[in-house]
């Protein structure tokens, strides 16, 4: 946290003077009282009380003014440390690899960037100025107590060893209970999330009252949790309020003995009593400040769960060689054995291949057979061990990642768009002054989007909502593949993204493509051999092992596993046709 803190370190300073400035001025106001009551008593005069009057009004004024600037400038210091870790939080995500959002929930992470967050800027703003006006009041207050009578200044302390007791037992409890209430709001967040993100599968299997009862089993266990935590505040402030009240009590009655006595004052016993009654809300703003540094210690460990973990794909290994690779797309595997984090055997077993550039080649094998993690290894989705894979004879872990992954566009079977425009999705991979509208019709046009666009009423312009939930499947993948080749990417990674397209559409599309797959890498990952026929050569795939390879018509002549599913393929049609 400190470094966030020093960045601003001049606000702190100034807006601890400010409290410095507020709080003695305020320490001031009961010694004036103390002048006021006696010299009244010795002689009442209207220029006395006006003079008094007019102190304390004055007082008052320049301390409201100070008390602005320390609540403005300490709490608008914590909001910049708040928008500073925010954008370093999601920078951090941004760095993190596939696999760390495979394991982990959308809804926990967006808990820690908001409620996490908020309680982090707590702790950083309003528990730092509390803080600091706590302890000098606290300080002072004794001191100019003592001096007015030491022996009533301790009784006025003797409740607080239990003042102490309580703040240790209460803050490590409400510590605990802070933790467990955010993790249970993660769950909340993470249920949301995946309901409304899935909501075509919810309402396909008509499954609302489940949703509607899982997040109600949930939202009672955070309200039950928060129960826990309020009625365990409910005992700590007004412990502390009876702590003080016994010393304050005490107070009262050996102090009017005294003033009958004429060992004091009454200036000094009203001014005692004045500190007193400031003393009181330290010790309660103290209990507050405890409350919200363990809310604030808990949500920051939290989010240093994210912050400190280390990327397990960066830029560690990059070299000179890497920098300068020209990527021209020329792709090299060289036995090739994956295996993913946690899992009893590879995925990949022995890959050996080598594409030239320029070249267009296919996967082709069952569900499972290891096609889309052989692709996922080229732009270091998943990290590939070192010298497996290479990309222009350099091993694609020593080229640096940016660079690496603007060398490729990848468009996956299951692809994502943002709520935004059409054309601020194909558009998404470049920058804005790149994203003309020439182009933009050009790829479009290639994808074959563009005869369902001129049909829309804003056509380009029209918003696609939520992952594009207003298109249909095989829009949303030709939106893909005219945002993948937006880019004009050296390789170009299809992953059955045509898919969801018709064959008719399938075919005009591929026959546009074949003049833009010359000029680059290609790489088709399909079930439909239709569109892997024309390629330059096809690898076949089964159980993460390249079992053979050739053109679409040695594969078939060979009669092997290519060839049996080629027929297989061929009779599925005949049926369905017949």
């Amino acid at each position: 946290m400190l470094p966030y803190v020093v960045r601003y370190r001049r606000s702190f300073t100034l807006g601890l003077t400010c409290v410095v400035v507020t709080t003695a001025i305020q320490l001031l106001s009961p010694w004036i009282l103390k002048f006021a009551i006696d010299d009244l008593i010795v002689g009442l005069s209207r220029g006395k009380l006006a003079m008094y009057a007019g102190l304390l009004v004055g007082i008052a004024c320049v301390g409201g003014v100070f008390r602005f600037l320390m609540r403005r400038i300490m709490i608008g210091a914590s909001r910049d440390i708040e928008y500073d870790i925010r954008n370093d939080f999601f920078a951090h995500l941004q760095r993190m690899p596939l696999g760390y959002y495979q394991a982990g929930r959308t809804g926990d992470l967006m808990s820690r960037a908001t409620n996490d967050l908020n309680a982090v800027r707590m702790m950083v703003g309003p528990a730092i100025m509390y803080s600091a006006s706590t302890v000098i009041v606290f300080v002072v207050a004794i001191v100019l107590m003592v001096s007015i009578n030491p022996w009533l200044s301790l009784m006025a302390l003797l409740p607080l060893p239990l003042v102490s007791i309580s703040v240790k037992y209460f803050g490590a409890a409400i510590h605990h209970r802070f933790e467990a209430i955010q993790a249970q709001l993660s769950d909340i967040s993470a249920i949301v999330q995946e309901s409304l993100a899935g909501v075509r599968v919810v309402r396909a299997y008509t499954r609302e009252a489940h949703e509607i009862e899982r997040f109600r089993v949930s939202n009672e266990e955070y309200v039950r949790r928060n129960r826990g935590l309020i009625q365990l505040q409910g005992l700590y402030y007004p412990s502390m309020t009876l702590f003080l009240g016994f010393g304050a009590l005490l107070v009262l009655w050996l102090g009017s003995r005294e003033v009958i006595r004429g060992g004091l004052t009454l200036g000094e016993f009203v001014a005692f009593n004045a500190y007193l009654a400031l003393l009181s809300w330290p010790m309660i703003a103290f209990g507050w400040v405890t409350n919200i540094l363990q809310r604030g210690l808990a949500s920051w460990k939290r989010m240093l769960e994210i912050l400190d973990a280390v990327p397990a794909i960066s830029d560690t290994h990059v070299t000179d060689a890497g920098r300068a690779a020209p990527l021209g797309g020329a792709i090299e595997m060289r036995n090739l054995v994956f295996t993913y984090p946690g899992a009893d055997r590879p995925a990949l077993g022995n890959i050996s291949l080598r594409i030239d550039p320029g070249q267009t080649v296919a996967f082709v094998g069952g569900t499972g057979a290891g096609k889309s993690t052989l692709i996922n290894l080229l732009p270091r989705l998943h990290e590939p061990p070192p010298g497996t894979v290479f990309l222009d004879g350099v091993d694609v872990r020593e080229i640096p990642l940016l660079r690496l992954r603007g060398a490729i566009a990848m468009v996956p079977q299951e692809p994502f768009l943002f709520s935004d425009t059409i054309a601020g999705n194909i558009g998404f991979g470049v920058p804005a002054t790149e994203a003309g509208e020439a182009r933009m019709r050009e790829v479009a046009s290639v994808a074959r989007l563009d005869i369902d666009v001129d049909s829309f009423p804003k056509g380009y312009d029209t918003v696609v909502g939520e992952r594009g939930i207003t298109l249909s499947g095989g829009q949303k993948q030709r939106t893909a593949l005219a945002r993948a080749l937006m880019v004009n990417p050296r390789i170009l990674v299809l992953d059955d993204a045509l898919s969801a397209v018709d064959t008719y559409t399938e075919e005009e599309i591929l026959a546009r493509l074949k003049g833009l797959m010359r000029l680059r890498t290609s790489i088709l990952v399909a079930h439909r051999f239709s569109t892997v026929r024309a390629v330059d050569r096809i690898y076949v795939l089964d159980d993460g092992q390249i079992v053979e390879e050739g053109a679409h018509d040695e594969l078939v002549r060979a009669g092997g596993v290519y060839a049996a599913m080629y027929r297989r393929q061929l009779l599925e049609e005949e049926l369905a046709a017949s």
